[in-house]
């Protein structure tokens, strides 16, 4: 095997791994594990990217105590029914009608019920999108999220926008569920855990305030109408003493994971951080940057985990993970025993079927023989079609987890 093969193979060796490793299941099996519930009903509420894999788990250890519930997740998401509960895929990043739709049912399935009742919220990223009941026209809510997110907004900036122009975000759908008991149990894909942004906290109290999100609204010049420049100001509920809140996992436990399978490949592994929030192409050259540095202290690897952002310049077709990869590719060219890689934990990037993407010291000039151009790609956000074209991409398919990225620098 030379060392550009190996390369690639460890890489998608460490890919499978960590995600394996930060699979829900066992997360939700803790949190359900010995948990006692009133004599009413048991109603089961799966929303966002993980949504499916997480139900599931939940249904086989509640069994019979379930009466019924909901998933609502991405499209292709959906594995396989799960006995007694209905699945539904929806838009994302935007939402669409089927998102509407599926919270709709959700929200009939959780009212009108008792304080002994039980509503087990199962919450993961991608439910701002999924799990939507707008207070606005679907097109303009349609409209502030793709600005936002063209401009290059993080998904606290995102979520404090949607949040107010939503009946269920905010808190709102945990205020919909009282005087019932609501277990959430969330699984975390936003950086430092923010309980009231994950999926825009649909079950939690808010934490932010109308001056925050007017900020943010001029910040990015966000053309609002009369009715949701009004609903930044209606307060969001601040306290829900019938929700009780469990974290099941976050980034960090992705770096771990990474880490470990590193270091079963003979790489000594460094986690650099697990709060990356930069430009993605920034990123990408910052590894490339580190593996000229220690070129010569290998077999180490060097992990960065969180989420990065994209300011959408061009018209092509990519995300965030396959922008740090080719950014990364001109820093690397010419190193025979370098290469980053990034991937999204939930198994896709941006509005592709790759779960992210791969560069080493061959890909740029394998990309000019072609006649591609990094600058220009990048300016186009065309990474996939660049990297596709020289086998960079990590494919990866649905998931069932979603722990934000992992962007990895090796050294062999």
């Amino acid at each position: 095997m030379n060392e550009r093969s190996g390369l690639r193979s460890d890489a998608d060796a460490i890919v499978a791994g960590a995600l394996r490793d930060v699979l829900p299941d066992a997360a939700v099996e803790k949190a359900l594990t010995g948990h006692s519930f009133a004599k009413g009903k048991v109603i089961l509420v799966a929303v966002g990217k993980a949504a499916w894999q997480m139900a599931k788990k939940a249904d086989e250890l509640l069994g019979d105590r379930v009466h019924g519930g909901v998933v609502i997740t991405k499209y292709e998401h959906v594995l396989a029914p799960i006995r007694g509960l209905d699945c539904h895929e929806a838009g994302h990043p935007i939402p669409d009608e089927n998102s509407f739709a599926a919270t709709e049912h959700a929200l009939r399935l959780t009212e009108h019920l008792s304080a002994d009742d039980t509503v087990v919220f199962l919450l993961s990223g991608g439910g701002s999108a999924l799990f939507e009941r707008p207070l606005i026209p679907a097109q303009e809510l349609a409209e502030i999220t793709k600005a936002l997110l063209a401009s290059g907004a993080d998904i606290v900036e995102i979520n404090t926008i949607r949040k107010r122009m939503s009946a269920v975000k905010g808190g709102r759908f945990g205020a919909h569920c009282a005087p019932a008991h609501v277990l959430s149990i969330v699984l975390s894909d936003i950086i430092g855990d923010p309980l009231d942004m994950i999926a825009s906290g649909p079950a939690y109290p808010d934490r932010g305030s109308a001056a925050e999100a007017k900020a943010i609204a001029e910040k990015y010049r966000l053309k609002l109408s009369p009715q949701a420049t009004a609903l930044l100001d209606v307060p969001l509920p601040q306290e829900l003493p019938h929700v009780e809140t469990h974290i099941t996992g976050s980034v960090r436990e992705l770096c771990t994971a990474a880490a470990e399978e590193c270091r079963a490949l003979g790489y000594t592994p460094h986690i650099l951080t697990d709060r990356l929030s930069c430009e993605a192409r920034d990123a990408g050259r910052f590894l490339s940057a580190i593996a000229k540095t220690h070129a010569n202290d290998g077999p180490v690897a060097y992990i960065a985990g969180g989420e990065t952002v994209v300011h959408l310049t061009g018209h092509g077709k990519g995300g965030r993970n396959q922008e740090i990869a080719l950014a990364a590719a001109e820093g690397l060219s010419g190193m025979e025993n370098a290469a980053v890689f990034s991937f999204g934990s939930d198994g896709t990037d941006g509005p592709t079927d790759a779960a992210g993407g791969y560069a080493d010291g061959h890909t740029m000039g394998q990309l000019a023989a072609r006649g591609i151009r990094i600058d220009k790609v990048l300016r186009e956000n065309d990474a996939y079609h660049a990297l596709k074209s020289v086998d960079g991409l990590i494919v990866t398919g649905p998931t069932g987890t979603n722990v934000n990225d992992a962007a990895i620098l090796l050294i062999r």
